[in-house]
């Protein structure tokens, strides 16, 4: 099993909550960014840096994901490829995605888009906090430790 982190929108919380998994469970974990990215120095952590553009960093993901793998991000579309490719995906604030909660998700993500390009204001998230960083943590942790059961 492999972790993949879709990195440019990942809060550094979260990152530094994967380094340590990583390192404590010796998980090959890659952040993939359009951008140059600093990362602890291990031989369980890697970043891959993709050409800029619109969802470059998530085509490769969805392109490298194996059954079985982890993949952090907070794009539904990316979420439903890696589900469909039979990886796991979670956000970043510990919500796993689903099978049976995907579809749902797109469809949402599609009306908010629609009412936002027709000028409707919806907001956003709410800002990162300590209660999502623990969340996530609590999650990975549940996560991580049911993959390591024989």
């Amino acid at each position: 099993m492999k972790i993949w982190v879709d990195a440019d929108g990942c809060p550094n919380p979260v990152k530094e909550i994967l380094y340590r998994a990583a390192e404590r469970l010796a998980i090959p974990l890659i952040l993939v960014a359009n951008r140059p990215m600093r990362v602890p120095r291990s031989a369980h952590i890697r970043t891959v840096q993709v050409p800029g553009g619109f969802d470059a960093a998530d085509e490769h993901i969805a392109q490298q994901v194996e059954a079985g793998d982890l993949v952090i991000t907070g794009d539904i579309p990316l979420a439903a490829q890696v589900l469909a490719r039979g990886a796991h995906a979670m956000d970043t604030r510990g919500g796993l995605f689903s099978e049976d909660t995907i579809q749902e998700r797109l469809t949402m993500r599609s009306v908010l888009e629609q009412l936002r390009g027709g000028g409707v204001v919806t907001g956003g998230p709410s800002s990162y906090g300590p209660s999502d960083r623990l969340a996530f943590a609590n999650q990975l942790d549940r996560f991580l430790s049911r993959r390591s059961r024989p």
